[in-house]
């Protein structure tokens, strides 16, 4: 049952890649659990480094169905608990990765502004942006960062996977795992088993979505981040309202704002979380629920009141995307705690808290290498801090 599609609303984005239906095998060398960015990244990668080793992607919907079909596509650095020791230039890295892959997602990497109602780096006089919000929105910094097509992302990893080899396996929702030396991973709705499969290493790229599955419990909390799709605007509008370099932006201070601008003028614009209703099943959530509707509502009247430009703005998409925060705001990087005991056969990457967009497919990667032996887990990625 595609539920999520329905009650979580429609991106704007398009993924133009549809796996093939075909038998699942009873045994593969690793298994990914999660067709998103770092699902996805972490298949192809696999399969690219060690094309001898069988890789299958597990996704419970289609791929994508998730935050990485449903995000923004803000690209930005670093982690959000800032830089970490040994992380790299993640920017840079995606840019590597993306080449090696052939993935063309119209990533651009001209920076990204905080904007605030007060203070800053940046000369206030010098701000592009003067918007009416609870106080004047001004550009008080640049930091790196960018945007990218999400849709064209998740479809670009998928067939880089799927070029060098990487099995995708849509409508296959993990129930559980039975912990081994080699996992036996059950499917089915979490009260019966529909199939299985044993999996020598296995990569958990779930994110906000099946909790208990991954073991991402305690100092977790998933949220559903809502945006709307403003109509496309004239180059003379986007001047006006100080976006003519399509950098996106977010705020620094509260009431939370962020956006960007798409290739054909269009205008992403988020603000907003909204909890499950058990606090950790986001899949229960919907989109037209009273509460939901009225902060879509408010966004769209704090948007037409931004600029005297943008008072008539009409809005084409409403949607909400999965996220996942920690108390420690830093990502996991970790061994799943029930496979400590079973010689680390498995790794959990998640939790970016807002910028997955460029480090999800960075760490999924880096996850590849990791069952490969060739490189280590950071400290700082620990589950348990």
């Amino acid at each position: 049952m595609n539920f999520q599609l329905q009650s979580w609303g429609s991106p704007p984005w398009k993924i133009d890649f549809h796996p093939a239906k075909r038998l699942l095998p009873d045994r593969v060398d690793v298994a990914v659990i999660g067709g998103g960015f770092t699902g996805l990244a972490a298949a192809a990668w696999l399969r690219l480094l060690a094309p001898e080793k069988s890789v299958a992607v597990l996704e419970a919907f289609h791929i994508g169905a998730g935050a990485s079909g449903r995000t923004g596509g803000m690209a930005l650095a670093e982690t959000a608990a800032g830089d970490q020791r040994g992380l790299g230039d993640v920017l840079s890295g995606l840019e590597k990765i993306l080449k090696k892959l052939r993935v063309n997602c119209d990533l651009h990497l001209g920076g990204a502004w905080e904007i605030a109602r007060s203070g800053g780096a940046m000369s206030l006089r010098a701000s592009p942006i003067a918007w009416n919000d609870s106080g004047t929105l001004r550009v008080v910094n640049e930091v790196p960062g960018g945007t990218l097509d999400p849709g064209k992302l998740v479809g670009g990893l998928a067939r880089a996977a799927h070029r060098h080899g990487a099995c995708i396996y849509k409508n296959h929702r993990v129930a559980s795992v039975q912990w081994s030396a080699t996992p036996e991973i059950h499917f089915g709705d979490g009260h019966s088993n529909i199939r299985k499969l044993t999996a020598a290493k296995i990569i958990f790229a779930t994110n906000a979505l099946s909790l208990e599955v991954s073991g991402l419990r305690d100092g977790m909390h998933p949220r559903l981040t809502l945006a709307v799709l403003a109509k496309p605007v004239s180059e003379k509008v986007l001047k006006t309202i100080g976006l003519a370099e399509r950098k996106p932006f977010y705020t620094v201070d509260f009431p939370y704002l962020w956006g960007r601008v798409r290739r054909d003028r269009s205008i992403v614009w988020g603000a907003g979380l909204v909890q499950s209703p058990d606090e950790d099943d986001l899949e229960r959530v919907d989109i037209a629920a009273p509460e939901p509707a009225q902060i879509f509502g408010r966004l769209e009247e704090r948007v037409r009141r931004l600029h005297p430009v943008l008072e008539k703005t009409e809005f084409t998409h409403r949607w909400g995307g999965p996220i996942l925060f920690r108390d420690s705001w830093k990502p996991v990087f970790d061994w799943h705690p029930q496979s400590i005991e079973h010689g680390r056969n498995a790794i959990v990457v998640g939790a970016y808290a807002g910028h997955g967009v460029a480090l999800s497919s960075y760490l999924g990667t880096w996850a590849a290498e990791i069952l490969l032996g060739k490189r280590k887990l950071p400290a700082w990625g620990a589950m348990k801090t």
